[in-house]
């Protein structure tokens, strides 16, 4: 058996024995457990320091694999047939006799699916033969990871409760997490903004809603990624700056910034912004200046799903 093999073998072992394992979508890492088993997404919380009231995205290779969990209605079953697999996350009802552990919905009647494009993620699904429940394999309200080497500089190891298993799938090509959309009724919502914009899902369904204010209470998010602090760096960040002051470092966008400034995207490409957001962002955490500066960008398409995780990430440490 080839390496590669080896260790997804051994990861769909030891999701399949209630251990957490570490692996790459083409949004982001994630930490997966047995969405089935209570004892093993509890420990997705306890390694991430995560609040027990913010639900997780359970992963499942298709339609098919979802509706053994939720009621899948008819605007979701559109959803599905555009953007699956790809960066949509659904929330719809759970089902009657639904076995996913209650800890994925933090008390809701829904629960959140997703079914990931990344072939490792895929190949990891099918091999373990059970839904896998996964935020993004980072401590909890930090910036998320694009590299198995992200996942790894932030969660414990194994022995502290971390993943057993770390697959490296290189760095995500997308780099921002899932959409999220609330499909119960007949017009979807968006609880999140992410990979697949307002835009594209209106040219499928007809309307979309979004939810735009950041949550700030600590109980009943409808969704991941509503925490009003959240995808931070340890460093304070500003937004909205057209260059950097004292003591701070530039991230920047467009064309004509500052040749020594990490840029997003130097042509203005947003998908470009988008896959470079998370990885930038890190790199700058781990830099010598103790603030980041971010440029203005753009409030369009893909451009306010990074405006989203941009204010959360500015927010101050005493935010909700």
């Amino acid at each position: 058996m080839a390496p590669e093999a080896r260790e997804l073998a051994r990861a769909a072992e030891v999701l399949r024995a209630g251990g957490l394992v570490a692996f790459p979508t083409e949004t982001v890492y994630g930490l997966g457990a047995d969405a089935t088993d209570d004892r093993a997404v509890a420990a997705i919380y306890a390694a991430k320091g995560r609040p027990s009231f913010n639900p997780l995205i359970v992963h499942v290779l298709d339609a098919a694999a979802a509706a053994e969990y939720v009621t899948i209605t008819p605007l979701a079953r559109s959803l599905m047939g555009r953007f699956w697999p790809g960066p949509l996350s659904i929330v719809l009802p759970r089902t009657a006799d639904c076995a996913l552990s209650l800890l994925v919905s933090a008390g809701l009647p829904t629960a959140a699916v997703r079914a990931p494009a990344h072939p490792l993620a895929r190949d990891l699904l099918a091999a373990c033969g059970r839904p896998v429940a996964a935020p993004s394999a980072n401590r909890s309200g930090a910036v998320s990871p694009t590299t198995a080497a992200h996942v790894a500089g932030s969660l414990p190891g194994p022995d502290a409760g971390g993943p057993r298993v770390i697959l490296d799938g290189g760095p995500c090509r997308m780099g921002l997490e899932s959409t999220v959309v609330d499909a119960t009724g007949d017009v979807p919502v968006i609880l999140r903004p992410g990979g697949v914009t307002a835009e594209e899902i209106e040219a499928v369904v007809g309307s979309v809603r979004e939810v735009t204010a950041a949550a700030t209470g600590d109980e009943g998010l409808a969704s991941p990624g509503m925490l009003a602090r959240h995808y931070a760096p340890g460093k304070r960040v500003r937004l909205n700056a057209q260059r950097a002051e004292g003591g701070e470092a530039l991230l920047a966008f467009g064309p004509g910034a500052p040749a020594d400034a990490l840029n997003l995207s130097p042509s203005g490409d947003l998908t470009e912004a988008a896959a470079n957001l998370f990885a930038m962002l890190h790199a700058l955490d781990a830099g010598l200046a103790p603030a980041i500066a971010v440029m203005p960008v753009p409030e369009r398409g893909l451009g306010r799903a990074i405006n989203d995780r941009l204010r959360r990430a500015a927010q101050p440490e005493d935010a909700p």
